[in-house]
């Protein structure tokens, strides 16, 4: 007879107006056997290891349509990409201990019915918590953004938002290595720091010290910029369509200052698009998954030969998952923000 466990969670409350907040979720309890169902075949029972917390999570805690996915489901688990150890499986792909990634449910078990879009660990020589970060959808996110959507060349200019989080702190090193002159931009001294002597910036900038975007972005990039990486929207992207040089490109991945106001703001120079012939292109991670093991067989030797590095910001525990989640939108996080909810 299986073992059945205690089987903590975090549950969604209801949606949400404005700012989250961690009284919109709930630590809740359930029981939970160890082995699937009769009769329930494809599917996986898996251990959760690390949690990721992306901000891409806060357009589902709203009632929003025509996102590319559903939003939450009150009175049920958050989900979200998660590193897990397969406990039970009846899917061919899968068995008992494989090491696997992708979107998840956040509780200490949970049942995967349909796990497509799972990845089994390819390596792990380095630290399991990457697979929520560097070596999962944030780094697949800035890998092929940066390389397919920007067709960047050596010595263009690169400008990144929310340039210190999980995904731009790759696209600011994937741009060094191909010998771009790169700027970031973050919202604390501290972030600022880490870009230029951690990840290796040619030089960054708090943009709340800065009264006039666009002229701290003149400032900068003195000829314009060649390749904008797009996190934040509202006001720096009006200040960056001033700034791009003619035939520059801008690659839309996310636009957290929006994400929490009942009304987004508008954008106020995107005439300038067409005399300066600029490509805006939105894009997801999703669009590149058939390529991961291109992926991984370039990034991998990159970190172990210390050409790239990742800084992560992990909380123990799931029942920190709610306080982690949240302070990503007041910008708490250094790096890559992940819950570990059991380190084996």
């Amino acid at each position: 007879m299986a073992d059945e466990v205690r089987n903590k969670r975090v549950l969604f409350r209801e949606y949400v107006e404005g700012v989250p907040k961690e009284s919109d979720m709930i630590l809740s309890t359930s029981f939970l056997k160890l082995k699937l169902p009769e009769g329930l075949s494809g599917a996986i029972l898996v251990k959760n290891l690390y949690l990721s917390c992306d901000p891409y999570m806060r357009p589902r805690m709203s009632k929003t349509e025509g996102s590319y996915i559903p939003p939450f489901t009150p009175g049920l688990p958050i989900q979200g990409y998660a590193v897990a150890r397969v406990e039970d499986s009846s899917h061919s792909d899968f068995k008992k201990g494989d090491l696997v990634w992708g979107i998840t449910t956040w509780e200490e078990y949970s049942v995967i019915k349909s796990p497509l879009g799972f990845f089994k660990v390819p390596d792990t020589d380095v630290p399991l918590s990457y697979y929520t970060g560097v070596l999962g959808m944030p780094g697949i996110t800035a890998y092929f953004g940066f390389h397919e959507v920007c067709s960047p060349k050596e010595g263009e200019t690169v400008f990144i938002s929310a340039a210190s989080g999980a995904v731009g702190q790759l696209v600011g090193q994937f741009a060094k290595l191909m010998g771009c002159y790169v700027v970031g931009c973050a919202g604390t001294k501290d972030k600022v720091d880490l870009l230029k002597k951690k990840f290796g910036f040619d030089d960054a900038f708090n943009y709340k010290e800065e009264l006039d975007l666009t002229a701290a972005l003149k400032r900068y990039f003195p000829d314009g910029i060649d390749i904008y990486f797009e996190n934040v929207g509202g006001k720096m992207l009006d200040a960056v369509f001033v700034n791009m040089k003619i035939h520059g490109r801008i690659a839309v991945c996310g636009m957290i200052s929006q994400y929490n106001l009942s009304k987004p703001e508008g954008v106020h120079n995107l005439f300038t698009v067409i005399p300066k012939r600029i490509r805006v292109q939105g894009f997801l991670a999703t669009d590149y998954y058939h390529l991961y093991s291109k992926f991984v067989n370039a990034v991998i030797p990159l970190l172990k030969q210390g050409k790239i590095t990742y800084v992560e910001d992990i909380r123990e525990g799931l029942e920190s998952a709610p306080t982690a989640l949240v302070g990503l939108f007041y910008g708490k996080n250094i790096g890559k923000q992940v819950v570990a909810v059991a380190h084996e």
